[in-house]
């Protein structure tokens, strides 16, 4: 069972999980295999060339598929797109079909794009980093789209030592 956590400890991860993080669906292909997960520790870290970081425990299915000619894609949600964080909450063990009834667009040989995505950033890994408890993935941009109007979904949390 975990210790409790002193007050200036609750008082720090409080403060922590205030920090307002967006809402997306990476979606990954890799050879034949392809998966998505939700995450929502994003951000774009260079103009040139156009690069995000996106943050990932270690231990999620989808680290396997994260390496050599991997490609990705954020799919970027809107305010009000609840249904995908049901979908893509829990991930997927590798192999299953993350993507039955979703309708989905692909770019030549990439990953599934969300047609109801507002927008999408596609590319593939850079670098790596190890951070903490997450590794951190630095994806260079090849290509992107704005699909719809609407403004992002973002989030807080009331703890910051969990999702």
């Amino acid at each position: 069972m975990p210790q409790p956590l002193s007050e200036p400890d609750r008082q720090l991860f409080a403060a922590l999980g205030r920090v307002p993080s967006g809402v997306f669906i990476l979606t990954v292909k890799n050879g034949a295999h392809e998966t998505g997960m939700l995450a929502s520790w994003v951000q774009q870290c260079s103009f040139m060339p156009p690069r995000i970081s996106v943050a990932v425990q270690p231990t999620r299915e989808v680290v396997k598929l994260l390496d050599g000619d991997a490609r990705l894609v954020l799919n970027i949600l809107e305010a009000s797109q609840t249904d995908m964080i049901a979908h893509f909450g829990k991930g997927f063990p590798l192999g299953a079909d993350a993507f039955i009834d979703l309708e989905v667009t692909r770019n030549v040989g990439g990953p599934p794009i969300l047609a109801e995505a507002l927008a999408y950033l596609e590319g593939k890994v850079a670098e790596r980093f190890p951070a903490g408890d997450h590794d951190l993935y630095v994806i260079e941009i090849s290509a992107g789209m704005v699909q719809d109007e609407g403004g992002p979904m973002i989030h807080i949390r009331k703890n910051g030592t969990h999702y």
